[in-house]
Parts: C-alpha cells; sequence; structure tokens
C-alpha cells in the first residue's frame, strides 16, 4: 500500500476516503467535508492498490469490475466523484496530482485507438450499439435517446421531458420546413428522425453503422406508418451521395476519429445543399486534447475520441463550413448519466441474469466514471450549427426560441 499511500495522501483533501487492505489495515485520506459522505473501499489482493496508482482508469476499472476492489461505504459513484473533485479541472491549474497528462501526438497509442476506418468503424459500433436491446430498455427513456438531454429544471424534471427538450431545441436550430430532406447521421434507435417528420413535416434519411439500431429504427417507423418518409439505411456516412437541405448529428461525432474530422466536414458539406444547415451535437473537452482513457477504450467506445472545441473548428474550417452557432451544455450531460446509472442500479437483478455480475458492474463503472467526469472533469457538450452561406439564417437567434416554444407546446 506505499505507493497508494502516498499517492492518495497528496490527491485526497477534501472528503473522507477510507481503504481497508487485504489484512485489514484501515488507510485514511482526507478530511471531512460538508455535504459529503465518507467513502470506504476494500482491497482483496497486494497489487491492485499499486495497479490503480500506475495506471488510474485502467486499474480502477478493472478492479472494481474483477471484484478486487469492493465498495464498503458509497457506491461506486461516491467513490469516483471523490476522486475527480479532488482534481477538478476549474481548481487543479496545471499541477497533476495523480496521472500524467501527456498530449495527443505524445501518446503514440492514443493516437492509434481512434484510427476509425470503415470497416473497424463498423466494428467499433457493434461493440457497444450492438448489445441487446432490453439492455437499453432498462435505463434509457421511452424513447431510447442515448444522448444528452436538455434540462430546463433538473431538480425536478424527468428524463423522458429532458429528453423531449432536447429533441425541440434541436429541432428549432435546424430551421425545419415542411417538405424539407433531413440526413440524421449517426441515427440511432430512430428517435429522432421520426420526432423532426411528426413535429415538422420534414422527411428524413438515418444511417447508422448498428444492425441492431437499425432493425428497430426501421420497425419504429413501420409500426408509425410513416416508413415512405422516415428510411433508415446501414451505410457509413462517407459512402452516402445525395443532396440535403438539413443536416443533424446527435452523439456520433465521438466515433469519427481526429484523423477522420476533416473527412467528416467535407463530406457533411458536400451532402449539404447550398442554403443548407446542419446541427452537430457532441461531446466536447476543455482544455488540451488528449487520447480516450484505455479502460473507455478496452471495454465501452473502442475507437471513440472526445474532441476540443478547436479541433471541431480546425476541421470544419478546412472544408469551409460556417459556423453560423455554438452552445456549450455544460452540465446536461452530468444529469442525464445520473439518471441513467439510478435506473441501471435500480435493474441490477435484471442485467446480471441478462449477462453477468461483472458486466454490471463494468456498466455501473461507464456511467459513474462518465457523469463525474462532466461534472468535475473535462467533459461537456456542444452543439455547433453550420451553414454553407452565411446568408441562410435570420440575422439573430430569435427564430429558435420562437420554434422551439412551438415545438413545446406540441
Amino acid at each position: 500500500m506505499g505507493l497508494f499511500d502516498r499517492a492518495f495522501t497528496r490527491l485526497i483533501k477534501a472528503g473522507e476516503l477510507t481503504a481497508i487492505d487485504r489484512h485489514g489495515g484501515e488507510h485514511r485520506y482526507g478530511a471531512p467535508h460538508p455535504g459529503r459522505d465518507p467513502v470506504v473501499i476494500r482491497f482483496i489482493d497486494r497489487r491492485t492498490p499499486s495497479r490503480i496508482v500506475a495506471r488510474p482508469s485502467l486499474g480502477a476499472g478493472e478492479a472494481y469490475m474483477d471484484g478486487r476492489l469492493l465498495m464498503e461505504r458509497g457506491d461506486v459513484h461516491a467513490l469516483l466523484d471523490l476522486v475527480t473533485w479532488n482534481t477538478r479541472f476549474e481548481t487543479r491549474g496545471a499541477k497533476r496530482r495523480l496521472e500524467s497528462r501527456r498530449r495527443f501526438f505524445g501518446d503514440t497509442f492514443g493516437w492509434l485507438r481512434t484510427l476509425n476506418h470503415e470497416r473497424r468503424s463498423k466494428r467499433n459500433v457493434a461493440h457497444h450499439y450492438d448489445l441487446s436491446a432490453k439492455l437499453y430498455d432498462l435505463f434509457l427513456d421511452a424513447d431510447r435517446q442515448y444522448s444528452c438531454a436538455y434540462f430546463t429544471d433538473p431538480a425536478h424534471e424527468t428524463l423522458e421531458q429532458a429528453q423531449l427538450d432536447k429533441k425541440a431545441h434541436i429541432a428549432a436550430k435546424l430551421y425545419l420546413k415542411p417538405g424539407q430532406r433531413v440526413l440524421d447521421i449517426g441515427c440511432g434507435w430512430g428517435g429522432m428522425a421520426l420526432y423532426l417528420h411528426r413535429t415538422t413535416g420534414v422527411d428524413v434519411l438515418g444511417i447508422t453503422l448498428s444492425e441492431e439500431q437499425l432493425k428497430i429504427a426501421r420497425e419504429r417507423a413501420a409500426a408509425a406508418g410513416v416508413a415512405d418518409h422516415v428510411k433508415f439505411e446501414l451505410v457509413d456516412y462517407r459512402a452516402l451521395e445525395g443532396r440535403f437541405d438539413r443536416i443533424v448529428s446527435v452523439g456520433m461525432f465521438e466515433h469519427v476519429g481526429p484523423a477522420h474530422f476533416r473527412t467528416f466536414f467535407s463530406k457533411c458539406r458536400r451532402l449539404l445543399a447550398e442554403d443548407g444547415v446542419m446541427l452537430l451535437h457532441t461531446i466536447g473537452r476543455m482544455g488540451t486534447r488528449r487520447p480516450t482513457d484505455a479502460w473507455t477504450t478496452k471495454y465501452i467506445f473502442p475507437g471513440g475520441y472526445i474532441p476540443s472545441l478547436s479541433e471541431i473548428a480546425e476541421a470544419a474550417e478546412s472544408a469551409r463550413m460556417i459556423c453560423s452557432d455554438v452552445e456549450s451544455l455544460r452540465l446536461h450531460y452530468g444529469y442525464t448519466l445520473e439518471h441513467w446509472l439510478r435506473r441501471t442500479q435500480a435493474h441490477r437483478p435484471e442485467i446480471e441474469a441478462m449477462y453477468d455480475a461483472r458486466f454490471y458492474r463494468m456498466w455501473e463503472f461507464y456511467l459513474a466514471g462518465s457523469a463525474t467526469g462532466f461534472f468535475n472533469g473535462q467533459m461537456l457538450n456542444y452543439q455547433l450549427q453550420y451553414v454553407r452561406d452565411r446568408t441562410t439564417l435570420p440575422i439573430t437567434r430569435d427564430y429558435m426560441a420562437a420554434a422551439e416554444r412551438l415545438l413545446l407546446v406540441d
């Protein structure tokens, strides 16, 4: 425990952490902090503490999944929140207390993990999105919106309402008119496409690389009687041809990879009509670029990468896509993930029966770690609006608010 003791004595200042070693000895770190309950963990072997210090995300994630790190008081979310609060982005400055933050291009393997050619992209998507649809039913809203919701009242608003508000927020920015043709890149289970057609009368083509999502999206369109107006295809965005009045992409850009950012925006420009509008909704990273952590890449999102705003801007500018509006959703995904986490925890028996206890702990660690990333770490969400012609949209944002009010009445 020597290495762990030295690291966590420096790390934990606000809040109390007790680590029980394999012999039953207690090691205490930090001090009481208002509103923060003490957290107690137990290690069942000798090597886990040093592995966590050496490779924090991979060491802690695998230890929790494998049952080598046990929660004695508080859950894994409380543990990760305590640790990340003490390394909070706003307060840590240039000091690195636990993990060496290498710049992205200094991490060769981090770069290689984000190379997403077409065959690999499909395989990476299948790894996550082709899991059983029943799993997603247990923690998502009824429309299966697997992306950041939009909360106007986080303390009282339901997840279902916040996801509906998110769809209205995005639709308002697209400046839609009946009969327009919309492309939904990374359409998920079809909820956004169906919503846009139902509320605004547009025709939508949704594309995905997930066979499971494609099947369900088509079933939903058929059940709603709109399959002639809302269509879904299994195709990589790079292989698509045609022209669209609007393009929307929600929660897909995180799977593109920095080597392909310019390709993505160049392709979108070719697909977008001269007077078209595009809305990109993506997780973003504050601060300097860095690769996705090894645990997330290995177990959750192979090939995934969270871009900085400067990386997105640079790629879009290279394709002559004009950024007409930017909104930073700082806390909304944190609130969304908290809802998903609590629903997951409430359905632990069903998830363990569907997969096993190790899978459940992996999923719990993923959601808990992601939530703390948005409240304490470098994560946030961006909504970026693009046009090809600067005269396409009204010169003030008033049209967005007006359209959103009408959509929320619907």
